[in-house]
């Protein structure tokens, strides 16, 4: 399975947007600030350059000539080379702009006039060592970069060359190197957006969470009513669009309260009237001479009283709103089982071997539930076996009889209230047909389900999936 990258919470996914925003932004201001920033390094390069050349060019003014050579050494750099020689170094001034904004700026610092002042771009050989051979001069330059495959480098002319006329007839040439580069990406840039995005994350993840607050609750709160836990009106705060949603959920939680409790009252409003009726036809069935009717009769009756009765207590018991707690589901079982025993039923429950297996849930109506299904299989199974297999911190029991089973077509009908299998599920055994309904509710309740398959030796594997103590 691929990892997910993006987080999946709000908080997560609005930290992530803003800092990919501010990413955005500042990556836009340096663009665009990026090229000034270049542009101002470059003009004061070129009026250093300039002031550099006029300072020599005053100072060979004003020396003896003895003293120039030591002059122009001393004044040479890597990057910036001056030279005295009787003919110039630039034939004539370059057709850029930038070579006649040099020469200009030069005349004026050194106070001679514009014809005695010559700049032009100087074409260096990239890749070879410097030598004579590898530098030329002047904007004929430019034909000779397509020159590049004829040697192993290639010319760029990011070098200055510029040339004054002295007093004395000689010329003082200087050819200086670029300008150093501008790092768009400073110091000044780095710490300013890592503050930036520290400030917006912390703010993203705080505002993330508070946003986030009501869906957490009104999950948690559905989660719960889902299961069958009582559950209060959830406060609306938040944004609109939370409070609408939890005002929903609120209205809905009311209307189902109340369609429950409507529909249980009339079950145990029918439930109980029918008592009248059918003690009266008891009462008459015994004036009936043929006996043989009489006992169909009195058979019929006492199975419609058990089924009254067993409805009336499903009703008391799922209106009795209890409250959940956490329980060991080893030993919820194995205190059924042995209930069970004493009553004469065979049922083993094997131990899960990874210690207590803790559930949320209400004991007594998951009790209930162990009850009909661990009954049912001790009665028609003859011998039934119970454990737990719990796969990602999810429960299952799994109940196995030794019985007939049930015909593949029917194995989910039998869930169906009052349904008795005749081939299977005797009637002679007292059953009403509510056992597995019953099971079925409340397991569902708790989150949960039931599965029911015929093994492949004979009987019927029951598999109860409920969720785990932290599902809760």
């Amino acid at each position: 399975m691929r990892p997910r990258l993006a987080p999946r919470s709000l908080a997560g996914r609005l930290t992530l947007l803003l800092l990919l925003a501010l990413l955005v932004a500042q990556g836009v201001a340096v663009f665009l600030f990026a090229g000034e920033r270049i542009a101002a390094v470059r003009h004061a390069h070129r009026d250093n350059l300039v002031s550099r050349v006029g300072a020599v060019g005053r100072m060979l003014q004003d020396t003896p000539r003895a003293l120039h050579g030591a002059v122009v050494a001393a004044a040479s750099t890597g990057l910036v080379r001056f030279s005295v020689t009787r003919e110039p170094l630039v034939g004539e001034t370059g057709s850029g702009g930038r070579a006649a904004a040099i020469a200009y700026d030069l005349s004026v610092a050194l106070d001679v006039g514009r014809e005695r002042v010559r700049v032009a771009p100087l074409w260096r050989r990239h890749g070879r060592d410097d030598g004579e051979g590898h530098w030329r001069v002047g904007d004929g330059g430019r034909d000779r970069v397509h020159d590049r495959h004829r040697g192993p480098g290639r010319w760029r002319h990011r070098w200055l060359a510029a040339s004054v006329a002295m007093r004395d007839g000689r010329w003082l040439n200087v050819a200086a190197g670029p300008p150093p580069g501008a790092p768009p990406w400073g110091m000044a840039f780095v710490l300013s957006f890592l503050l930036s995005a520290l400030g917006v994350a912390i703010v993203a993840v705080l505002m993330g969470r508070r946003i986030s607050k009501p869906m957490r609750s009104l999950a948690t709160a559905a989660d719960r009513l889902g299961r069958g836990e009582e559950v209060g009106d959830l406060p609306e705060t938040g944004s609109l669009e939370s409070q609408s949603t939890v005002r929903a959920f609120n209205l809905m939680r009311e209307r189902l309260d109340r369609f429950v409790r409507d529909r249980t009252a009339m079950l145990a409003a029918i439930s109980h009237d029918l008592r009248t009726p059918i003690a009266s036809l008891r009462l008459q069935a015994e004036f009936v001479e043929d006996e043989e009717t009489r006992t169909r009769i009195v058979a019929a009756l006492d199975e419609m009283q058990r089924m009254t009765e067993d409805t009336l207590a499903f009703i008391r018991e799922d209106a009795r709103r209890e409250e959940t707690r956490t329980v060991d589901l080893h030993a919820l079982i194995d205190s059924v089982a042995a209930d069970l025993a004493d009553l004469g039923h065979e049922i083993a429950v094997s131990e899960s071997g990874f210690g207590r297996v803790l559930i949320v849930c209400r004991p007594a109506a998951l009790r209930r539930a162990f009850r009909n299904l661990l009954e049912n299989a001790g009665i028609h199974g003859v011998r039934a076996r119970a454990w737990i297999v719990e796969d990602d911190a999810r429960p299952r029991v799994v109940i196995e009889d030794e019985g007939p089973g049930v015909p593949e077509a029917d194995l989910e009908r039998v869930f169906e209230p009052f349904v008795r299998l005749d081939g299977s599920r005797s009637r002679g055994t007292g059953g009403t047909g509510l056992g597995l309904a019953i099971a079925r509710t409340i397991v569902r309740g708790h989150g949960g389900d039931i599965r029911l398959e015929n093994r492949e030796g004979g009987g019927l594997r029951v598999t109860v999936a409920l969720p785990g103590a932290g599902d809760a």
